[in-house]
């Protein structure tokens, strides 16, 4: 018997928060396609719905200002980030797991709350930090992802901006059974708490084979420069064996919708800006298109055997640029976003299902009889 070492098909859990069908190119969550949520709604919303029954009805009803209470109890464990002079040179996916841990362990609504609002919080003053300013206390009265860039940049941004980082938050809320999911499921089955299987999640995701890969996309959009030459330099990397980043993904055998839901967000944030942020932004996204269509055309071309199409990595890379995150900290953007998910598996799997307990194959040695010494 050989071992489904990638689990392709195996159903491990039932779930009621999210359906990712890869053949149709389809993301549901509890019920809503994508694209009646990213765009539509508040990430606050898209909380209330994601986590209903997960989370007491009456946290829920006013969950964003329980919400904005959260993000101001979380800022006052910062101290450990002007203590430790090591956190400020850690990676900052790195730094952002050495903080969560500073956060108390349990499974009550308060640590789910907590621990949604921490990311935000702590991947702020982190980024502040790496740029030697300190960190920003959160404003009540804002929405997460306004409250998230205020506190990065020390000022206010703009409403197209506020709902560009809302319709990521929202896209990349929750999406199946991928690997950092699985990890927070897998380590809530024990019992060892929200905080627990938030940081487990949190370390899988900063793979780059996970959540680690949308920098890369930058770098490429980078070595090609303009337009004009997005298809020979495509063309030269395939011949060599290179990997196109930004396409491809284990489960959609179509375009992956949250390509298109933020490649929407981005042409919205184009055609609201002025000045030299939104000249850059529209400059960037001139190429990010053209790349995108050379390499669709290249793939084709090339490999024909496999159906390899936009993912989600390529447009979170220049949308999350465009608003003035740095690469290096775009996991940690992410982890903003997808912590309420893994925060709902974790429920669903401490209320549905049992310590998660495979088997492994044994193809090792067989034991030969031995004279003990």
């Amino acid at each position: 018997m050989s071992a489904n070492t990638g689990l392709e098909g195996v159903v491990v859990a039932d779930t009621v928060l999210s359906l990712v069908d890869g053949e149709a190119g389809r993301l549901v969550i509890r019920g809503f396609e994508l694209r009646e949520l990213a765009g539509a709604c508040s990430y606050e919303r898209a909380l209330q719905i994601l986590l209903a029954g997960f989370v007491d009805e009456g946290v829920l009803a006013e969950l964003p200002a329980r919400l904005a209470a959260a993000r101001s109890e979380v800022f006052c464990s910062l101290q450990a980030l002007h203590e430790d002079q090591t956190l400020r040179v850690l990676p900052p996916i790195e730094a952002l797991r050495a903080l969560l841990a500073r956060l108390p362990d349990g499974d009550d609504d308060a640590t789910a709350l907590r621990l949604i609002a921490a990311p935000a919080v702590f991947s702020a003053a982190i980024a502040r930090a790496h740029r030697g300013q300190a960190p920003l206390a959160p404003a009540p009265g804002l929405g997460h992802a306004a409250d998230l860039l205020r506190m990065m940049r020390g000022e206010d941004a703009d409403a197209s901006e506020a709902a560009a980082l809302e319709t990521y938050l929202v896209t990349v809320l929750d999406h199946g059974l991928n690997a950092s999911t699985f990890a927070a499921r897998v380590v809530a089955s024990t019992r060892a708490g929200l905080s627990s299987a938030v940081i487990a999640a949190l370390s899988a995701l900063k793979g780059p084979l996970h959540g680690g890969a949308p920098g890369p996309v930058l770098d490429m959009l980078d070595a090609i420069g303009r337009p004009e030459l997005a298809s020979a330099w495509i063309d030269r990397e395939l011949a060599s064996g290179a990997r196109l980043m930004g396409f491809g993904h284990r489960i959609y055998r179509v375009r992956d919708p949250r390509a298109d839901a933020l490649r929407t967000a981005l042409q919205s944030l184009e055609s609201a800006g002025s000045g030299a942020r939104a000249a850059s932004t529209q400059a960037r996204m001139k190429l990010a298109e053209a790349v995108e269509r050379s390499a669709l055309e290249a793939l084709r071309r090339l490999k024909p055997e496999r159906t390899l199409q936009t993912n989600v990595e390529f447009y979170t890379a220049v949308l999350l640029e465009a608003l003035g995150f740095a690469r290096d900290g775009f996991t940690c953007v992410f982890a903003v976003g997808r912590v309420a998910g893994w925060i709902a598996h974790a429920r669903e799997q401490l209320r549905t299902g049992r310590l998660i307990r495979p088997q492994s194959h044994y193809v090792g040695p067989s034991p030969t009889p031995r004279q003990a010494a």
